[in-house]
């Protein structure tokens, strides 16, 4: 009942930015719970930013300061990644949580190397 498409991902030299995008459309009826989440080879997937119904943010430690996100509306939202480090490379994907139900995109690569 609800569909994440998500774009913006490359590669990138370390020191450069990128923004990703993801459009939500279906039941989506008020704002809900947006967030990014990335998995780099090897390891679990982890936490890369939130932004509540209230428009309150969370960032993992890793990446404060360097990325925000952002979102125009209940169906679409950002993540600005300035100041990228080959540790950022990874599948960036996004989530919505409406009541318990948790959806995810299709995910997309970024790739931070010189």
């Amino acid at each position: 009942q609800v569909q994440l498409v998500e774009s913006g991902g490359g590669l990138v030299q370390p020191g450069g930015s990128l923004r990703l995008s993801c459009a939500a459309s279906g039941s989506i009826f008020s704002i809900y719970p947006m967030g990014w989440y990335r998995q780099a080879p090897g390891k679990q997937r982890e936490l890369v930013a939130a932004v509540t119904s209230g428009g309150s943010t969370n960032y993992a430690d890793s990446v404060k300061g360097r990325f925000t996100i952002s979102r125009d509306n209940a169906k679409r939202v950002y993540l600005q990644m300035n100041s990228l480090k080959p540790e950022d490379t990874a599948v960036y994907y996004c989530n919505i949580r409406i009541a318990t139900t948790t959806y995810w995109g299709q995910g997309t690569q970024v790739t931070v190397s010189s």
